[in-house]
C-alpha cells in the first residue's frame, strides 16, 4: 500500500510537470540605431537619416519592417529492418577406456549431443510531415557588420477559446527581399520559427496527466 501510494504521488508530480507548456515567448531584443549625425544648416540631405529620392522601400535599417511568407514543409521518412540466424551443433562420441566404450549396463554414459539454432527479426518504419503556411511581419533589430538583417517577429491570434501564437528570428540578406518588401521564410538563416496553441483547443489536443505518465520512461513495465 506504501509502495502505490508513492508511485501515485510520483505520477501527481509528473503530471504537473508535463502539464506546464514551455514558454516560447522571448523578450524582444532592443533595436539597434544608427547615430544620427548634427543637422548640418543649409544642407538637403543630412548623414544617417532616412532620405533617398531613387531608393526602392525595402528594409535595409534597424527599425525597418519587412513581411516574411511562411512556406514550411519538412517531411521525414525512416524505414529498418533487421533479421539474424545462427545455428551451432556439438557432438561428442563416446569415450573409450583401454579399447573398450565406457558404458553403464551397456548403454554409454559419456556420449554427448547438442544443438542450438537462434533466430530474430525485427522492422520499423516511420513518417512525419509538418506544414507552416502564412504571413508574419518582422522588425530589423540589427545589421550585422557584413550586411546581414537581424529580424524577428511575433504574431498572437485570439480566436473564440483559443489563442496561437507565432515567433520568428532568423538573418536576412538585403538582396533576397522582394520589391513588395517579402522574403521567403525558406531564405531566412538561422531561422527559429516557434508556433504554439493554449486554450480550450490546445488543452483538446494533449494527452491527459496519468496517460503521459505511463508512457513516459520512468514507467518500469
Amino acid at each position: 500500500m506504501h509502495r502505490t501510494g508513492l508511485l501515485l504521488l510520483a505520477a501527481l508530480a509528473l503530471g504537473g510537470c508535463a502539464s506546464t507548456p514551455s514558454p516560447i515567448d522571448t523578450p524582444p531584443e532592443p533595436v539597434v540605431y544608427p547615430e544620427q549625425q548634427p543637422a548640418a544648416n543649409g544642407s538637403l540631405f543630412q548623414p544617417g537619416a532616412p532620405m533617398s529620392l531613387f531608393a526602392d522601400q525595402r528594409a535595409r535599417r534597424p527599425g525597418d519592417v519587412l513581411t516574411i511568407v511562411l512556406a514550411e514543409r519538412t517531411q521525414a521518412r525512416t524505414s529498418s529492418s533487421t533479421e539474424t540466424s545462427k545455428s551451432s551443433a556439438l557432438e561428442l562420441p563416446n569415450p573409450t577406456l583401454f579399447g573398450r566404450p565406457v558404458t553403464k549396463g551397456g548403454v554409454p554414459i559419456l556420449e554427448t549431443a547438442a544443438q542450438s539454432d537462434n533466430s530474430f527479426s525485427g522492422a520499423g518504419a516511420s513518417e512525419q510531415t509538418n506544414e507552416l503556411e502564412g504571413y508574419i511581419s518582422a522588425r530589423v533589430i540589427d545589421v550585422t557588420p557584413n550586411g546581414l538583417l537581424r529580424v524577428r517577429g511575433e504574431k498572437r491570434l485570439r480566436i473564440n477559446r483559443g489563442d496561437e501564437t507565432i515567433v520568428l528570428t532568423g538573418l536576412v540578406r538585403p538582396q533576397d527581399i522582394a520589391p513588395d518588401n517579402t522574403v521567403p521564410s525558406l531564405r531566412v538563416a538561422e531561422a527559429d520559427i516557434a508556433y504554439r496553441g493554449r486554450g480550450q483547443l490546445g488543452q483538446a489536443n494533449q494527452q491527459g496527466w496519468l496517460g503521459r505518465f505511463f508512457n513516459s520512461p520512468l514507467w518500469p513495465f
